[in-house]
């Protein structure tokens, strides 16, 4: 990833130890950038217990670059949320804020990028499990945060922080309805199944993917849906379902007889539905009918045979 600064440091940086290279170097792989000045991302990993034991030969902690890192992140999310909800008060958009930089939400992207591995601890916060702290992860992410800016600019730091964010900013676009409950209970209620969620395939460029969800439950396709996540792919296709099972009349089960031969398809085959995450948009599918026959050693088997 490119940066903005072209201009030179302002004093030669100090000494990194040789074992600490090989860990900058793999946790830069993962932000997909490389840094001028590395001893930022180190100082940015450094707990203040590390420095207080005199390790490493400087007393510094990632605490000034935390607090950079924590204006960098809330700009970002602001600008997210002002553009993004043009007509939300003040009061709306603080709301959202603070839901989304929030240690949980920060804590959950360290450990994504297992930045506990990077961290450097004194001895009694080593034993005392700090590695592992959502408290410090977050904190920490922060920091890294804030030596990305230093040493690359607003720029390389927005996009870092929004990829960082992608799912949450997501989240925030989610349809109240939870369809997925929805059809959990109306599936137990009727055929005491569970519904199962596969994620098909995806589609589109890597800034605009869509991902394709279905949902089935013994064995059939009961609806596909299209979102920017997979969990409002997951909804789009709980929709579906709840509307292909609420026109579908329910029958009472009938006893399974084995070798009783392939029964007709039905008078109108209903077709599977596929819903996109955007409500105003539906997508045309294959129409299926499902026949049960009787496989090897006397099991029922489903098949699902395209009409078009």
């Amino acid at each position: 990833m490119a940066t903005e600064r072209d201009v030179p440091l302002p004093h030669e940086p100090p000494q990194i130890e040789p074992d600490r290279q090989p860990l900058l170097e793999e946790l830069e792989r993962k932000l997909d950038l490389r840094f001028r000045n590395r001893y930022l991302l180190n100082l940015a990993l450094q707990h203040g217990s590390f420095g207080h034991e005199g390790r490493g030969g400087r007393r510094e902690s990632y605490e000034r670059l935390e607090l950079l890192g924590d204006a960098v992140l809330n700009l970002v999310v602001c600008d997210h949320l002002y553009h993004r909800y043009p007509e939300a008060p003040e009061g709306e958009l603080a709301k959202l804020r603070a839901r989304i930089v929030s240690e949980p939400w920060l804590a959950k992207i360290g450990q994504t990028l297992d930045l506990g591995r990077y961290i450097r601890l004194g001895k009694g916060e080593e034993k005392a499990g700090g590695r592992a702290r959502p408290a410090l992860l977050a904190d920490v992410l922060e920091a890294v945060l804030g030596a990305v800016y230093v040493d690359a600019g607003f720029g390389v730091s927005h996009a870092i922080t929004t990829q960082w964010l992608q799912e949450t900013f997501e989240d925030l676009e989610t349809p109240s309805d939870d369809y997925k409950s929805a059809l959990q209970e109306l599936l137990q209620e009727r055929e005491r199944r569970l519904p199962r969620y596969r994620i098909r395939h995806e589609e589109g460029p890597d800034h605009a993917k869509v991902f394709v969800a279905t949902v089935e439950a013994g064995g059939r396709v009961l609806g596909e849906g299209r979102g920017l996540s997979k969990k409002q792919a997951e909804q789009a296709a709980a929709q579906a379902a709840l509307e292909y099972l609420r026109r579908r009349p329910q029958r009472a089960p009938q006893p399974e007889r084995p070798g009783a031969g392939v029964p007709k398809p039905p008078n109108g085959p209903l077709p599977a539905i596929t819903v996109s995450s955007n409500r105003n948009a539906t997508q045309p599918v294959p129409v299926f009918y499902s026949t049960k026959v009787v496989g090897s050693r006397g099991r029922p088997c489903l098949l699902l045979s395209g009409l078009g």
